[in-house]
């Protein structure tokens, strides 16, 4: 096995799986899509990745880097595999690596902070504005009030 290739797979898997989370995903999914297809990887493959995400997205936060762990050990492998059979050219692989690490990157500098303010009202507990929510934890002191009305 040529070391390089299983580094450049192992790379590839893991950014794949970190981009699994991210709204960038199904641009992702496009890339490795094209891979899979020009490797002539079994039709199950895609699938199987869908699966990942599925799994991973609902995997709870105490769980989750397990999980992400063992994705990325399976998808380093198949990439391996898949280029070693690829007449041993790795030049495809390093292609989908370098668009996968530029696609992270970008994800990455999209991140914005969000400061709302809540006006009006009581609430007696955390307010979450969102739309999806995931490994969500609310660390709360609960004071005992005696002038409850």
């Amino acid at each position: 096995m040529n070391s390089e290739l299983a580094v450049l797979a192992a790379s590839g898997a893991t950014t794949l799986v970190s981009l699994m989370v991210t709204d960038s995903w199904a641009h992702a999914r496009e890339l490795v899509g094209r891979y899979l297809n020009r490797t002539g990887a079994a039709p199950d493959t895609f699938e199987d990745l869908q699966d990942a995400r599925t799994r991973l997205l609902v995997t709870d936060a105490t769980e989750r880097e397990r999980i992400a762990c063992e994705i990325s050990r399976r998808y380093g492998d198949r990439l391996r595999r898949l280029a070693e059979a690829d007449d041993g050219s790795d030049e495809a692989l390093r292609a989908l690596l370098t668009s996968l690490q530029e696609l992270s990157a970008a994800t990455a500098d999209s991140w914005r902070t969000v400061d709302n303010h809540i006006s009006g009202g009581v609430q007696h507990g955390p307010v979450v504005q969102s739309g999806t929510v995931t490994g969500l934890t609310f660390h709360t002191h609960h004071v005992r009030r005696t002038d409850r009305q």
